[in-house]
């Protein structure tokens, strides 16, 4: 169960984040999880949730690591609009991919390539068999739930996979990363240290792959 970095391209540009940078007025507007959150206002999400085929980059990757084919099975947990997905098939033609949501707007906005593929469901209770996938993918999307919600992803995870799998956790190794992390998200509700992951995977049985999204990995700055 080794730290990993898939190389997803958060920007190289330092954001600076002064203190107080978003409001609990834009944090109950982004849980809300609607238009708001993924197409709506910077200060209140994404600002703006549109494919620009940065996956396509990182498939390569992913398929020479987990062994992927046309023949396997894929699950992306936090599908969102489902581009990861798009690109995967574009990439592995016949690929068999699943994505779930746990809230409905990127599901109705998703690409028409896969939107028959996504289902609304919670994380912690996926409504899949057991080990019915060759690969499970929770890129940016358990970090909203709270401890005992991301316990019961994981363990959901690892459930419904066959031993591959990967997830990004908000994590911090310094109180300045902490304090940073948290004045820039909107929604990160578990963000624990790195040690403290590491008990939660042993906890869950989880052995799967990780990366840890901090604010050293998102180049945030105090302003």
């Amino acid at each position: 169960m080794p730290e990993f970095d898939i190389g997803y391209p958060h920007g190289n540009v330092t954001r600076v984040v002064p203190v107080g940078f978003r409001t609990i007025q834009n944090r109950m507007v982004a849980f809300e999880l609607g238009r708001e959150y993924y197409d709506g206002a910077r200060e209140n999400g994404y600002g703006g949730y549109r494919y620009d085929g940065r996956w396509k980059a990182i498939i390569p990757l992913l398929v020479n690591r987990y062994h992927l084919t046309s023949s396997s099975s894929v699950l992306e947990v936090g599908c969102k609009k489902g581009f990861f997905l798009h690109d995967l098939k574009e990439a592995l033609p016949g690929i068999t991919v699943r994505g779930v949501e746990n809230h409905p707007y990127p599901l109705e906005t998703a690409m028409e390539t896969v939107k028959g593929d996504l289902v609304q469901a919670p994380y912690e209770k996926l409504p899949f068999s057991d080990h019915s996938f060759d690969f499970v993918l929770a890129f940016a999307s358990l970090y909203m739930l709270n401890l005992r919600g991301v316990m019961d992803a994981l363990r959901e995870i690892q459930r419904v996979g066959k031993g591959n799998s990967y997830v990004t956790l908000g994590a911090y190794r310094t109180q300045e990363e902490r304090e940073l992390f948290l004045d820039w998200t909107v929604l990160g509700t578990t963000v624990l240290h790195v040690d403290e992951w590491h008990e939660v995977f042993k906890a869950c049985g989880y052995t799967g792959d990780y990366g840890f999204t901090t604010a050293r990995t998102l180049h945030l700055s105090r302003g």
